[in-house]
């Protein structure tokens, strides 16, 4: 997978964490050789939507409208979260992502005890962007989750210097007010001049449903959404924008211009009913739109799989078939992800210098065993469970399906038993 979407038969060489040839056949020797033939070898997904904190809210927050999902489940979860509930969620879903091919992620925290989430993602190997949620103007939410609008940015910029370069460089901090609702223009501001300082990332949601459009308009004397983020500085390259669902062809042109990354998160506006996004309309202006699965509680699955499908299917019948197609799809879970992130020279393709963040995809199996074309398999054929082996920085995380640096079972165990008390805690 590159810029020219070569289709190459044979060998992948990894040394020193980075890609060191692609050929027909490499007859180097190598400490580690992973026996890949007849194997899809492919880039790393990179979800750039996903809130890790989430992953123990599971079925506890479904067949609900957003702005009640939030009220009466996601916030008052979130506020009974403690250390332990979310280093277990944390586990979880890096176990998860890793094991059906996610390399590389853009999340959204909570409020509080976020240090928590960079510790675990560590340990876990994975790349990721976590940012703490940022949250001065949520009258509704638990009093857990209210803070002050210093407090939010001190704690914002403390985690940029704490964690910068961790992991090896693979783990850093962004910048993550919640969305418009939950943040004051204040704070805003000051996010936006905090990202041109620090030259961090900007993770936000933005256009999800009609109902929280029309209250963001209300408030901003009759702004919309992407409108009211150019008003107060936050419309840059810098800026990642979840969602887009009821974005006009006005915003469209704005968040050309701007450069302003979108983060398409089709199972979770399904699942929501928030709507079907614009995809190709954006796509065609120039938008770099990526993938992201959202958090457990409004999807269900952190599978890219499942997201790519979706996403391609959605166009067909909103659209036309072929309108987004199955190679765009892949562009957009790995070549798209890397550019919203600001690491195209990174990741997110299998070229000589780039960072070894690569999985292998399993072609044995029955429903993956025919089909000629490999962009329609990932896409239209293939789950997450036919990852067979999973890279990152050259590291070997995931072997014939399985977890190398943690025990599967043991972080199950443990998820589930802090799901139960998390649950009690929050009056579930």
């Amino acid at each position: 997978m590159d810029d020219r979407f070569r289709i190459v038969e044979g060998d992948v060489s990894i040394r020193d964490r980075r890609i060191a040839a692609i050929d027909s056949n490499i007859t180097d020797t190598h400490d580690l050789v992973i026996d890949a033939r007849g194997g899809l070898v492919l880039p790393g997904f990179i979800q750039t939507h996903v809130h890790l904190c989430q992953t123990l809210f599971r079925g506890y927050a479904d067949d609900l409208t957003l702005m009640e999902w939030l009220r009466t489940r996601v916030w008052p979860m979130e506020a009974a979260h403690n250390a332990a509930s979310l280093r277990a969620a944390a586990r979880l879903a890096a176990t998860e992502l890793l094991c059906s091919g996610t390399t590389s992620v853009l999340t959204m925290e909570t409020v509080h005890d976020t240090d928590v989430i960079f510790e675990a993602i560590v340990d876990s190997g994975m790349r990721a962007t976590i940012g703490k949620c940022m949250m001065d103007s949520a009258g509704e939410a638990p009093p857990r989750l209210h803070e002050s609008t210093q407090t939010s940015i001190d704690e914002s910029v403390a985690l940029l210097r704490r964690w910068k370069g961790a992991g090896d460089g693979r783990v850093r901090a962004a910048f993550a007010p919640r969305f418009a609702l939950s943040c004051s223009r204040e704070l805003l501001e000051a996010v936006a001049s905090l990202s041109e300082d620090h030259r961090s990332l900007v993770h936000t949601h933005a256009s999800e449903a009609r109902d929280e459009i029309a209250i963001v308009k209300k408030q901003s004397g009759g702004l919309s959404n992407l409108e009211y983020f150019d008003a107060v500085h936050l419309a840059s390259p810098r800026l990642c924008a979840a969602h887009c669902v009821w974005v006009d062809e006005r915003e469209q042109q704005m968040m050309a211009e701007r450069d302003v990354k979108v983060m398409h998160c089709p199972g979770s506006n399904l699942k929501l009913g928030s709507g079907i996004a614009p995809v190709p309309e954006m796509r065609s202006r120039g938008i770099t739109v990526s993938l992201g699965a959202d958090g457990a509680a409004c999807n269900n699955r952190l599978d890219m799989f499942d997201e790519m499908r979706t996403a391609a299917v959605l166009q067909a019948m909103r659209r036309q078939p072929g309108v987004l197609t199955a190679r765009d799809v892949v562009w957009m879970a790995t070549r798209a992800g890397a550019r919203t992130l600001g690491l195209e020279a990174e990741i997110g393709s299998i070229e000589v210098g780039k960072r070894g963040d690569v999985i292998v995809v399993d072609r044995d199996r029955p429903h993956l065993a025919t089909s000629p074309d490999p962009y329609s398999t990932l896409v239209y054929a293939a789950r997450g469970t036919d990852v067979r082996a999973t890279v990152v920085d050259g590291e070997l995380l995931v072997d014939e399906f399985a977890p190398l640096r943690v025990d599967r079972a043991e972080v199950v165990a443990e998820a589930r038993q802090a799901a139960r008390q998390l649950a009690t805690r929050a009056g579930l």
